[in-house]
């Protein structure tokens, strides 16, 4: 299940801390576009005997944005948007220097720029990507007050910078499946890491609380390695790296393998407590199938059968065993039942990998379904028009009525640069929706800012004059702050801060005090701005975006529910399931991120209700999960009068969720939730005993039982009865 045995812990987390490495590539393409861009065409100039400094800097910071901002979801757009942003950047340039010396038309430009940005992201990304960079262009071009005569120096510095976004984007690294191979090699790594803590507890009578705490934070680490591989698997690079296999085979092989570490780790903890690993044959097993899998090269190039012997063998001596322990006359005791689970999902891991060695050497073998057909089953029907204002309009509108206010405060409180109060609040209000999230990330700006400008003004004071050095910094902190972006828009602020007051002391000779205080006192105004509009202008409490988040989730989980439930008595692939659950646990990612602020309350009835909903929901997506974690069922054998039972439980399943859904829209305090008990009982009497049937049907239910027991009590909590 690994490319390499880790010996070393430390080196283990350092080479998966970044799957797939995209932040690090995203981040050296953004820096290395930079510096080559400004490099390139400040030599022209001075090849060329001028001594004009700025057309360079645009040119890096073309260059740096072209990486960053082209957000199209594929590779013809973005080449696409990526030479539009050149177009785009000289028109704002010009009609910004053109316009320089009138602030109102300026201010108009700039404003109705922030404006369109977000109102015709209804059309696409790209949209937002050209009139961001008009923006941007905007405002430079009015703060040097550019001649005509000059600007062809800067069209030319524009088009080295798209030149150099474009080479680098699209020829020089432009193989996507180089991003799926390293993530999925993180993923090996993750594993691998958190099998070797496993083996350690199973191998301990006692595990310290520092070790169960390491122990659960990289099963958390690895629940998130699997979501983001999960989003890296696509047809055409899967097709590249390994031809022959499916991008949903390999889906469901890094679902079934974060599975089995989730399961394992469970399940040691609850055989540790009933004293279960003290029987030596049990605890040899589990040691023997841990290691057997964890040492497997499920995508070695070199296909040797040997490969997944061992485990099999293991796997199988873990099965005979439980049949063992089950054979007896008295009542297996509950621990056996959580091995049993341990063998399943392991047993399923296995078949899973011999699949795709099978897929690997045998690439034109038929595939199970036509791709046709899947086409079709993923294809929806159109939604239907709502009158309501779209988001990207109501987001429009926030902009403009802060980008005028920002541009009055502005003058007021910095009128030497009053456009960095609206940049701020531009920024603040990007990728926000919910008072809470804005108000989170205007915090997280003003604090990033205000250490970035202490951290900033300190070391453009220790290094003034030796402009050589502060460039190298310059270049660093640029490079962390694209790095860090995803991990933490507090240090992203604090870098591009510090970058800011590196550029002040080399291009004003000196930077003083007043100068970078004059920045952080913008900051806090734009993001102040942001808050107070999005507070009285088309207000999104956190409350109702977090409810919209759950329903997004409840959405997701109700035919994913059914369908499992379906499947016993029709041919369902329980198997192809695994998208959706990985869908669930991005979407209650999502519930967490926008409740937030939420968390910030402790005490408060908010936070203690916002804290039970996502234990709930956190319970109802490990249950899921567990769902399709045995996904390679045969048939179930069972009396024909459970169809019938079947069918219900599809319908009280879905009437509950939907329930739920309306519930949460509508903040109605009614409703009617069916309990499961009655099919329970009549699935636990009539369904075949142990001894007579190969497959439990009662346990195959047990998650079923208990994600509608959950779906209950939200109900109930929300003001339903239980029938």
């Amino acid at each position: 299940m690994a490319y390499i045995q880790l010996t070393q812990h430390w080196m283990g987390r350092f080479l998966a801390s970044d799957p797939g490495r995209i932040r690090l590539d995203k981040a050296a393409r953004a820096t290395v576009s930079l510096m080559v861009s400004l490099f390139t065409t400040l030599l022209i100039m001075r090849a060329t005997g001028h001594t004009l400094i700025t057309p360079a800097i645009v040119s890096g910071m073309i260059g740096m944005l072209g990486i960053m901002i082209v957000m199209d979801n594929t590779k013809k757009k973005m080449k696409r948007t990526t030479l539009l942003l050149g177009v785009a950047a000289m028109i704002g340039i010009t009609i910004g220097s053109s316009l320089a010396g009138n602030a109102y038309y300026i201010d108009i430009l700039m404003v109705l720029s922030i404006f369109s940005s977000f109102y015709f992201t209804r059309y696409g990304s790209r949209y937002f990507s050209i009139f961001m960079i008009t923006f941007m262009m905007v405002y430079l071009s009015s703060v040097l007050t550019l001649s005509s005569s000059q600007l062809p120096w800067f069209f030319m510095g524009i088009w080295i910078g798209v030149g150099y976004t474009y080479v680098l984007n699209f020829i020089l690294f432009q193989r996507t499946s180089k991003n799926l191979k390293q993530s999925i090699r993180s993923f090996h790594y993750q594993s691998n890491l958190t099998f070797n803590l496993l083996l350690q507890g199973m191998q301990r009578r006692d595990m310290t609380k520092k070790q169960r705490k390491s122990l659960q934070k990289n099963v958390l680490r690895l629940r998130e390695y699997a979501i983001i591989v999960s989003g890296y698997i696509r047809d055409e690079d899967v097709q590249e790296m390994w031809p022959g296999l499916k991008p949903a085979q390999l889906r469901l092989y890094v679902f079934d393998t974060g599975m089995l570490i989730e399961t394992l780790t469970d399940s040691m903890r609850s055989l540790k407590k009933a004293e279960a690993l003290e029987i030596d044959e049990i605890r040899r097993l589990l040691i023997w199938v841990t290691k057997s899998l964890r040492d497997a090269k499920v995508l070695a190039p070199q296909y040797e059968e040997q490969n997944l012997e061992e485990a099999e063998q293991a796997v199988q001596m873990l099965r005979m065993l439980i049949l063992e322990l089950l054979d007896k006359e008295e009542q297996p005791k509950g621990w056996v039942f959580l091995i049993r689970r341990i063998e399943s999902i392991a047993n399923h891991v296995i078949e899973g990998a011999i699949t795709i060695q099978q897929s690997l050497h045998s690439p034109n073998r038929p595939d199970d379904e036509p791709e046709e057909e899947k086409e079709e089953i993923e294809q929806s029907p159109p939604a239907e028009k709502e009158k309501k204002l779209k988001p990207s309009t109501k987001k429009a509108y926030q902009a403009l009525i802060a980008g005028i206010l920002a541009i009055i405060i502005g003058q007021i409180i910095s009128p030497a640069q009053p456009y960095w109060v609206l940049l701020t609040a531009f920024l603040v209000l990007l990728g926000t929706e919910s008072i809470g999230r804005i108000y989170t990330k205007g915090f997280q700006r003003s604090l990033g800012t205000i250490i970035g400008a202490v951290i900033g003004f300190a070391l453009a004071k220790l290094f003034s004059g030796q402009s050589f050095i502060e460039v190298i910094l310059i270049f660093l902190v640029v490079f962390l702050a694209f790095y860090l972006f995803t991990v933490s828009y507090t240090l992203m602020s604090m870098f591009i801060t510090m970058m800011l007051a590196f550029m002040y002391d080399i291009l004003l000779g000196g930077i003083t005090l007043s100068l970078i205080t004059a920045r952080v006192t913008d900051t806090i105004a734009g993001a102040a701005i942001a808050l107070g509009v999005s507070t009285f202008v088309f207000p999104k409490k956190t409350k109702a975006k977090v409810a919209e988040s759950i329903n997004e989730f409840l959405t997701e989980l109700k035919p994913y529910v059914t369908e499992y439930v379906r499947s016993f008595r029709e041919e369902v692939n329980v198997k192809e399931l695994s998208e959706s659950a990985f869908a669930l646990s991005q979407k209650l990612q999502v519930i967490r991120e926008e409740a937030q602020s939420l968390y910030q309350r402790p005490g408060s009835p908010t936070h203690k209700e916002m804290t039970r909903w996502y234990t709930v929901l956190t319970a109802i997506n490990y249950n899921a999960r567990h769902l399709i974690a045995s996904a390679y069922r045969k048939k179930f054998e069972y009396p024909e009068e459970l169809v019938d039972v079947f069918k219900n439980m599809e319908e009280k399943l879905d009437h509950n969720i939907e329930t739920l859904i309306r519930m949460l829209k509508t903040a109605e305090h009614d409703g009617l939730m069916h309990s499961l008990d009655h099919e329970r009982e009549q699935i636990e009497r009539l369904a075949p005993i142990r001894s007579e049937s190969q497959r439990d049907l009662i346990h195959h239910l047990y998650y079923v039982w208990r994600i509608n027991q959950s779906i209950e009590e939200l109900g109930r909590e929300l003001g339903a009865e239980t029938k």
